[in-house]
């Protein structure tokens, strides 16, 4: 598993409950661009239209060597997700407000590019604080052990 971009913001944004992979919809170049490294998902959001969800606001660099004339780097893309994850997602962004984030994107074994999304609910502020809080105690706790 190559990863090719990551959501650092996701986990300090949201607080993610469940983890569900999905495939894209690339074109050839799309594809040849991410072989590059040449992508972030940083600000890239997850919609539901006419009951699929879509990829917005994903930047993948244009491909050089490319014949099309016409790429937008920051085109919609649809996700291939089965039905009964899409219905339980939908479901909970309706009913229960949850957010479906993008986390990362990543080749799997066989060389098809996924993305790991999460459905999450939004943090407060004083959330973010505490978690922060957290992280830090745990990289202090583990220097500490380290030098005795």
């Amino acid at each position: 598993m190559k990863i090719i971009a990551n959501n650092k913001k996701a986990t300090y944004d949201y607080d993610i409950s469940l983890n569900i992979n999905s495939g894209l919809v690339l074109t050839g170049s799309e594809v040849k661009s991410l072989r590059n490294n040449s992508s972030s998902i940083k600000e890239a959001y997850i919609e539901e239209k006419g009951g699929e969800l879509w990829l917005s606001n994903c930047f993948i660099k244009k491909y050089n060597s490319s014949s099309h004339n016409e790429n937008n780097p920051t085109r919609q893309r649809k996700l291939l997700i089965s039905k009964k994850e899409l219905n339980k997602l939908i479901g909970s962004i309706k009913k229960d407000g949850f957010t479906i984030v993008p986390i990362s994107m990543y080749f799997n074994d066989k060389g098809l590019v996924k993305l790991n999304i999460g459905l999450g609910r939004g943090k407060k502020k004083y959330d973010k604080r505490q978690s922060q809080k957290l992280k830090d105690w745990n990289k202090n706790k583990q220097r500490l052990l380290k030098n005795n």
